[in-house]
């Protein structure tokens, strides 16, 4: 099965719609993949905004991960400079508190390897939040967001190479405030290798 056939099926995936617990409302995965893709953006699921619009970050945290990046919208939404692929490709609903849920479980596994078989130019994957750390650092992940991005240098010696990010939502504002090497120190090495793979 090619890549596009595969995303054909992914589109019309209902797997959470129909588990045991299901979906609060309709699926709509939300992703962006292709054979050339150099980049991976792995991110945790789709928020309200993003479920709304069909297409991946169309929200702040959008515009302060390309940022991060330094590229446009344009470059950023090329299937053949970078895929974004989210744990789960469904806004999973809110909690209790109006926050959103995790990635639906069912997603990953029944999906994500046969995507990423289908890319393997893939050289820095970007991981958005734990479920992605998790799932692509394996074992130099030991279980908490905020070590992992202190110790961003030891993704990079993987392979692919990983760049553990914060989520780049608003909420995480504080966080950057207090941690000032992430803007001179992680961002300046996070661009340099953006720009070497998508120039």
């Amino acid at each position: 099965m090619g890549l596009d056939d595969l995303l054909a099926r992914i589109r019309a995936c209902r797997i959470c719609a129909e588990a045991a617990k299901p979906l609060p409302h309709e699926p709509r995965p939300v992703l962006q993949a292709g054979v050339e893709a150099r980049i991976l953006i792995a991110g945790q699921a789709p928020g309200v905004r993003v479920h709304a619009s069909g297409r991946p970050f169309t929200d702040p945290s959008g515009v302060r991960l390309r940022d991060w990046l330094g590229v446009d919208e344009a470059a950023f939404y090329d299937p053949r400079r970078f895929a974004i692929l989210p744990m789960g490709f469904c806004f999973p609903g809110l909690d209790a508190k109006g926050g959103d849920l995790a990635p639906r479980p069912e997603c990953a596994p029944a999906w994500r390897a046969r995507l990423l078989a289908h890319m393997p130019r893939i050289e820095l994957i970007v991981c958005l939040g734990a479920h992605a750390m998790r799932w692509h650092m394996g074992e130099a992940w030991h279980g908490a967001v905020d070590q992992a991005v202190k110790n961003w240098r030891g993704g990079l010696r993987l392979s692919p190479a990983v760049m553990p990010l914060p989520h780049p939502s608003w909420r995480n504002s504080g966080w950057l405030k207090r941690n000032p090497w992430f803007g001179t120190e992680l961002l300046p090495e996070l661009r340099a290798r953006v720009a070497r793979h998508v120039a």
